[in-house]
């Protein structure tokens, strides 16, 4: 993360779900795995291996 977090989520990355399409603002707990993280819930991350 290059800009540091100014209290405003505008500042801080977000990429789409790969299931649903929504908008993922990144959080403190996928610091570590970020380029991973692929799905905004457990609910998406279900449906999407359920296909």
């Amino acid at each position: 993360m290059s800009t540091p977090f100014k209290g405003n989520k505008s500042y801080l990355p977000s990429k789409p779900c790969a299931a649903c399409g929504r908008a993922m603002t990144w959080r403190k707990s996928w610091a570590k795995n970020w380029e991973s993280v692929l799905y905004c819930s457990e609910a998406c991350r279900k449906k999407k291996s359920a296909k």
